[in-house]
């Protein structure tokens, strides 16, 4: 009976700004905030650090050093998601990148630096684990792709301001503000999430014990498999900054033992692109290797070839910043009624214009202020497609494996990335040393980029036809009769 009173939604109630879940929401945007500040601010004044300390050949390695340190966070953030709740490995991650941005402001050198943001990466590592168990276990289907939409539109704070203010401090004061100037902020952040990450309920508990023992066993590999994952994929990388029989030799040793770990520490059929959730997980590193693989370079572009401000190069990553996020609430909008295979096929396409497009910077009469605009292509591409592995995973992942296959996710994402600049480092380190011109080094790095993008794009069909069109796993469908 209706008394004429207006009625609210079920929906309004129980959105991502319902009292029941604003705490969390506003909890996590806050940390993505900072941690976005943090990545753009350093991208773009990475040229003047590597200048003021020397050792450009390390360049690469800035990047690459956190995302290693990356897969260890995020090994460990799995682990101790699964065993009880989610405060254990936020508090962890908080402390270590604190620890790393503390570091890297005071290094003396650019080792140190590396050193730094291995630290960094490790607790950086953690707080997207926590953030995508948080969603699932505190959120329904419903709302992810828009609480994922949301984590995006955190970036563009941090992107419109971050690149800015990062070479504004430069030029008026000094680099190392960047990295300490951060630490009040991640302090208001962690106090005003921590009871919010407290409050999500932990996973449920196994009740058959054979399945719990299989469990604990597997857990107990999984440190020790990241460990040789990272060893693995920093000999590739070092074997790739270097030209000469050892080093190749180390490239054949980091195979060796990085890809039978990735291939333990994912899904099952991931390293082969089995098709469904390991496809999925596979084509997050092919997104992330193609964009990192150029866009950790895009500074180096705009500065140091074209001879432009830290300015230019900020308001690149701007564009792609806020390109992202459109990119990402067009996903949210439209991802129930098209399904995941398009986005990813229309994300990949997108990214292999703008990476193609952004070659054109290093001809000296294309104007340098049209990267800004092509990277915002690229930008955007990755916002079609970025979440969309993060749903599938979410929507076919058992609740009692939510934490393992988030962390694959993770790990399969912060590879890529890895792979991807260190890459591209090492091609840059290499004509440097050879003494060729610095066009060429950036525009082979590009290049690579651009031809993992195609790779990812021709692996989209092996999503299969249900997780394509975005239908449930068979697990989760009701029985028949």
């Amino acid at each position: 009976m209706n008394d004429g009173t207006p009625r609210r939604s079920s929906h309004d109630d129980d959105g991502l700004w319902s009292p029941g879940r604003r705490a969390l929401t506003i909890g996590l945007v806050l940390n993505v905030t900072i941690v976005a500040s943090e990545a753009l601010a350093v991208g773009t004044i990475l040229p003047i650090v590597a200048k003021d300390l020397g050792g450009i050949d390390l360049y690469g390695w800035v990047f690459s050093g956190f995302f290693l340190g990356n897969l260890l966070g995020i090994v460990v953030a799995g682990l101790l998601i699964d065993r009880g709740g989610l405060t254990r490995p936020f508090l962890l991650g908080i402390a270590l990148f604190s620890l790393g941005l503390l570091i890297g402001g005071l290094a003396p050198s650019m080792e140190v630096l590396v050193v730094a943001r291995v630290i960094q990466g490790f607790g950086a590592g953690a707080i997207p684990a926590v953030a995508y168990v948080a969603i699932a276990r505190a959120m329904p289907e419903r709302l992810r792709p828009r609480m994922f939409a949301t984590l995006s539109t955190a970036w563009i704070l941090p992107g419109v301001i971050g690149p800015v203010a990062a070479s504004a401090v430069t030029a008026v004061s000094n680099w190392r503000i960047v990295f300490l100037g951060l630490l009040p902020l991640i302090a208001i952040a962690a106090w005003l999430t921590l009871p919010a990450i407290r409050a999500v309920a932990a996973a449920p508990t196994l009740e058959d014990a054979a399945e719990r023992d299989a469990k604990v066993a597997a857990d107990r590999v999984r440190l020790p498999l990241a460990f040789v994952l990272v060893i693995g994929a920093g000999l590739i990388v070092s074997g790739l900054s270097n030209v000469s029989a050892v080093p190749i030799a180390l490239i054949g040793i980091g195979i060796a033992l990085g890809v039978p770990a990735f291939a333990r520490l994912t899904p099952r059929g991931t390293i082969r692109a089995a098709t469904g959730l390991p496809t999925a997980i596979l084509l997050r590193g092919f997104l992330t290797f193609s964009f990192f693989c150029a866009d950790a370079y895009v500074p180096l572009v705009i500065q140091g070839w074209r001879g432009e401000s830290a300015l230019m190069a900020g308001l690149a990553y701007m564009a792609a910043t806020l390109a992202w996020t459109g990119g990402s609430w067009v996903n949210a909008q439209h991802i129930a009624r098209l399904g995941p295979g398009r986005f990813l096929r229309a994300g990949f396409a997108v990214l292999i214009v703008g990476i193609v497009g952004f070659l054109a910077i290093l001809l000296p009469w294309v104007p340098a202020a049209a990267g800004i605009v092509i990277w915002g292509v690229a930008g955007f591409g990755m916002g079609l497609s970025y979440s969309t592995p993060s749903l599938v995973v979410l929507r076919e992942a058992p609740p009692d494996e939510q934490g393992a296959a988030t962390a694959g996710l993770q790990l399969s994402d912060v590879l890529g990335a890895s792979l991807g600049t260190g890459v591209g480092g090492a091609l840059i380190a290499f004509g440097s040393r050879a003494g060729s011109p610095g066009w060429e080094g950036l525009a082979a790095t590009f290049a690579i980029a651009a031809v993992v993008a195609v790779v990812g794009l021709g692996l989209t069909v092996r999503l299969g036809a249900r997780t394509a069109a975005g239908l449930p796993p068979a697990h989760l469908e009701p029985a028949a009769g």
